[in-house]
């Protein structure tokens, strides 16, 4: 559902939210995309598990526990972070994850990086037993087909889509599937220009750039500002963000109109990618840190 959020600005441009979050109550938004292909592959294999990699506030960490549980399939997270297996209360989004059947292998930080090689892969194919490995992010080759059914004929009408970037899998897709007229902008989550080239893989359609300017600190980093401008929007709008992706996606696209980057008549689409399980962990850390809170409810 495309979701008209502002109605006309001084420079006639519309702007229209696509509410991707409202595809399904657990798996929603660009999750739903990703694993859709990849449920059905492992289904083909025969698989009866699924292993995936993630942070401990991760949507794609909840996202495969349920649609694990949905599908039939037991499911493994390999959890950045050893630390956390101290934890006797777990946060919102493993307990969710453990809720629906996830089992958990909590690993240091450097280990983590090597999560990949042989070495760990047959380590936990010894442990658990084979399993259909999804990436972290969830980002493959059948996710990049997921997210190229994001858009539709009705979106011809648009000249500029828009949408977050976290491992650059949904900006890949929608680059995918653009018509010639429109221009695709990514707004990355993570700090620095290195997405560009992992995009790049995917895609041979030039008519793309990244916006690298509203990170607000790095992945997972806000700060009173994003989390004022989330709250606003909602009670304008009635539509949730999350702070980790989409919040800061609608925020740098109100900024980039209010710096008249976009051309007078434009009609711009966002897309909203999900994630929003992620709010009641974040909460928790704002608290904790005697911070605002995000008041919207999801």
């Amino acid at each position: 559902m495309n979701q008209k959020v502002v109605k006309k600005f001084s420079n006639s441009i519309e702007l229209y939210i696509k509410r991707e979050d409202l595809l399904h109550p657990f798996v929603s938004g660009n999750k739903f995309r990703k694993l859709k292909y990849n449920i059905l592959a492992a289904k083909e294999f025969q698989e009866k598990r699924l292993l995936t990699f993630g942070g401990a506030f991760s949507n794609h960490i909840a996202a495969v526990a349920y649609a694990g549980y949905e599908s039939g399939f037991k499911t493994i997270g390999i959890i950045r972070g050893d630390e956390l297996k101290d934890q006797t209360v777990l946060n919102p989004t493993l307990a969710f994850a453990k809720q629906y059947g996830m089992e958990f292998e909590f690993v240091s930080r450097a280990e983590y990086q090597h999560k990949n090689e042989p070495e760990n892969l047959a380590k936990w194919t010894k442990k658990w037993g084979a399993f259909y490995l999804i990436p972290e992010g969830g980002t493959n080759s059948l996710a990049i087909q997921g997210c190229q059914e994001i858009l539709n004929e009705e979106d011809c009408c648009f000249d500029y889509i828009c949408c977050s970037v976290g491992t650059g899998g949904t900006v890949s897709g929608l680059i995918n599937s653009i018509f010639p007229h429109q221009k695709v902008l990514g707004f990355p989550a993570l700090k620095g220009d290195f997405l560009k080239e992992e995009i790049c893989n995917f895609v041979s359609n030039k008519n793309w750039e990244l916006q690298t300017d509203y990170h607000f600190g790095g992945y997972g980093k806000v700060n009173d500002t994003l989390i004022q401008f989330i709250n606003q929007f909602y009670i304008d709008f009635k539509i949730p963000l999350d702070p980790i992706y989409t919040g800061k996606m609608v925020y740098g696209v109100l900024d980039l109109m209010e710096k008249n980057y976009f051309p007078e008549n434009s009609k711009i689409l966002m897309i909203h990618t999900g994630g929003l399980q992620g709010i009641q962990g974040m909460n928790i850390k704002l608290k904790n840190k005697q911070l605002p809170t995000i008041d919207i409810h999801v």
